[in-house]
């Protein structure tokens, strides 16, 4: 599978400093082409960051000609899973991207990692350690105090070469011993004070099962995969600067003839939900969520099922754009992009959610009406709008005591029903309770496709004819949360801020023309906004199941103030 770049970027990409770095580079003949990476562990599935992350290292391989690898961090195996990977991959390819080559894997390399190792271990840069964990965070100091070597800092080269030989063999316990780089326990970046570089850990692993017994660190797996792939631009989130003269580090002290840079970005923080996969986690295992791709989840399948675009995800990423900044993000953004994207593309049927019975008492001769799928993609075709004498319009729609500026329909109000006639509200019928079940109107015949003659008819609402209509779980989704950062006070559980309106099952009413609809359908249902036929439980000719993508304006923000 082969990256596929663009003739040149896109006249509407934004600059940014990763992009400047590059075009320096390539200006300077330091690089004759670039490669980048998108390195996820298979631990979880990817979320909105990521995506941000995958737009950036495949969108700059495509727009420089370069290739871009996607590269499994699997130097963790009680967490990592063959579902992740895959699901990892699939996001990738919806996204609209695709990898230079084969999938790579950091246990690809763990041969050579430790021979590397050796390497260090030689050169008398590393040794193993006994230290229990709670020992080696008392000799490592704080911020302030400088760290103290362990007493076994001194051990032999031949010494160490053979203890790591029997942790590899695994003659010890896990967590008996350590491979530890050594660098200097007084410097006050606390990353290089002897990071551990390799563990014991008796693990069954998704691609080497139990060949190895001890795993090598990701600050020492990363930069040697980094240059064992030739890697020109490494790119980061900006939690990782601290660790760029680890980085460097290891690459200095090794023999490897290719050595790349790390540059780092500031992370998404998007609001009214959040980007930690342990909290992520923690949502599927406590069940306030579906799983993993629960349309109210930032995850990438869990907004495909919402029925995001990747056109839209993509738009978004090149809208919030790429610095060192700190990138908080409101969620009207994305839904922003989303929806102008849906716009262009989305056919546009009628449903009712909120469903009020009409009676149409001079139906006779009515007929139906032909009407375009998107008044401006005359390519996506028409339908047929039936009549009848029995129609559903939305409850809401009718207000026997209107407001001020109200244009919809009122007792001895008229409107037009969208692609059909105007109609006039004659009776509005009440149950014991005092509340409106059934409206009694009349229609214009000449109104059919045109105006009425020496009046004036403001509103247009939306109806299904009840004889035609079908009906349709529809899923009406809102935010996860009540707040915009969720997790911002550590002393209060996140989930307390749940938005226990963030998932309204109704059942409504859709036309006929969506019964065939295949999953992953996207409509804009007229005056309510877009949704999507839901991937696992929409059944094309059976069971009709719509999730709302975005609402037609950000009524969120109204909302709230």
């Amino acid at each position: 599978m082969s990256s596929t770049p663009s003739a040149a970027a896109s006249p509407a990409t934004i600059s940014n400093f990763i992009r400047n770095i590059i075009e320096a580079d390539l200006a300077s003949g330091k690089h004759r082409s670039i490669v980048t990476r998108f390195p996820p562990e298979p631990n979880g599935y990817l979320h909105v960051g990521h995506a941000k992350s995958i737009c950036l290292n495949f969108g700059l391989a495509q727009d420089y000609r370069g290739k871009c690898n996607l590269r499994f961090d699997d130097t963790n195996p009680e967490k990592e899973s063959e579902e992740y990977a895959l699901s990892i991959q699939e996001d990738v390819r919806w996204l609209g991207f695709r990898w230079d080559g084969e999938v790579r894997w950091a246990s690809d390399y763990f041969e050579r990692l430790y021979q590397f190792a050796i390497e260090l271990i030689q050169k008398g840069l590393a040794y193993v350690d006994d230290l229990t964990p709670e020992q080696m965070r008392e000799y490592r100091g704080t911020l302030t105090e400088p760290g103290r070597n362990s007493p076994y800092r001194g051990r032999s080269v031949a010494e160490n070469l053979d203890l790591f030989a029997r942790m590899r063999n695994g003659e010890f316990a896990d967590g008996a011993k350590v491979l530890r780089a050594k660098i200097d326990m007084a410097s006050p970046n606390i990353n290089l004070r002897d990071p551990v570089i390799y563990r014991i850990r008796r693990a069954h692993h998704i691609r080497t099962g139990d060949r190895w017994c001890i795993y090598p660190m990701y600050d020492y797996t990363h930069c040697i995969s980094d240059a064992l792939e030739g890697i020109t631009h490494s790119i980061c989130t900006l939690e990782f600067e601290d660790h760029r003269p680890l980085y460097d580090w290891v690459l200095d002290n090794i023999t490897i003839p290719c050595h790349p840079r790390q540059y780092e970005f500031s992370r998404l923080e998007l609001h009214y939900t959040i980007t930690s996969k342990r909290r992520l986690l923690q949502l599927v295992n406590q069940k306030h969520v579906s799983g993993w791709d629960d349309p109210r989840m930032p995850t990438i399948s869990g907004m495909r099922r919402r029925g995001y675009t990747p056109e839209g995800i993509r738009e978004f990423a090149r809208r919030i754009g790429v610095s060192k900044s700190e990138n908080s993000v409101d969620m009207a953004v994305l839904e922003a992009a989303i929806r102008e994207d849906l716009e262009l593309r989305a056919p546009r049927v009628m449903a009712v959610i909120n469903p009020l019975k009409v009676t149409i008492t001079n139906a006779d001769g009515a007929q139906a009406r032909e009407a375009d799928f998107h008044p401006n993609m005359p390519e996506l075709g028409k339908r047929v709008v039936p009549f009848g004498k029995e129609l559903l319009i939305e409850a809401d729609d009718f207000a026997e005591v209107p407001p001020a500026g109200w244009k919809r329909l009122t007792p001895g109000g008229e409107i037009r029903l969208r692609h059909s006639y105007v109609m006039r509200c004659d009776e509005a019928v009440k149950d014991a309770a005092g509340k409106v079940i059934e409206l009694r109107c009349s229609i214009d015949h000449n109104t059919l496709g045109k105006n009425p003659e020496g009046r004036k008819v403001k509103g247009v609402i939306h109806f299904l004819a009840c004889e035609h209509a079908l009906p349709a779980e529809i899923r009406l989704y809102d935010r996860l949360f009540t707040v915009p950062e969720p997790d911002s006070d550590r002393d209060v559980d996140f989930c307390k801020h749940l938005n226990p309106a963030s998932l309204t099952v109704v059942q409504g009413w859709v036309e006929n023309s969506v019964k065939d609809a295949a999953p992953e359908t996207r409509y804009q249902f007229e005056r309510l906004g877009y949704f999507c036929t839901d991937r696992r439980d929409h059944q094309p000719g059976g069971k009709l199941v719509f999730n709302r993508t975005v609402t037609l304006k950000d009524s969120w923000a109204k909302e709230q103030n």
